[in-house]
């Protein structure tokens, strides 16, 4: 079986910002990594057709939008992204990391799913 140490982990340039920082782990059914995105940061509003994914926060805060919510998370919250949902998130109040998990794998890349969303542009003036 396999075991990772975050530092020995891949490192990845972030196709939907290059100012994100990733490493990432693919196994035969999912994606998993590490993100961290400096504050104010983001991608637009995107959803992913091909891709469920689960989020835990693992330092600093994030702006939120999931489907029609709006919020901040943080720490310890815990965040589930249904296929199709249109969803961005922000770090705000300085640097953020968080650990996600995708299935399905594809080609493993964290931002292969990545389809923006229609009306990201007026979510970004949010």
């Amino acid at each position: 079986m396999p075991f990772y140490e975050i530092e020995g982990m891949k490192e990845n340039n972030s196709r939907t910002n290059p100012k994100f920082r990733e490493k990432s782990v693919v196994g035969e059914f999912m994606k998993v990594g590490i993100v961290t995105k400096p504050e104010g940061e983001d991608p637009p509003l995107h959803m992913h057709p091909n891709e469920e994914q689960f989020t835990l926060i693992l330092d600093g805060k994030f702006h939120y939008i999931l489907g029609e919510e709006d919020k901040i998370v943080e720490r310890g919250d815990l965040i589930h992204i249904p296929r199709y949902t249109n969803h961005r998130s922000r770090a705000v109040t300085g640097e953020a990391t968080y650990y996600t998990v995708k299935f399905t794998t594809g080609t493993g890349d964290l931002d292969e799913d990545y389809n923006k969303a229609k009306g990201a542009e007026e979510a970004e003036k949010k």
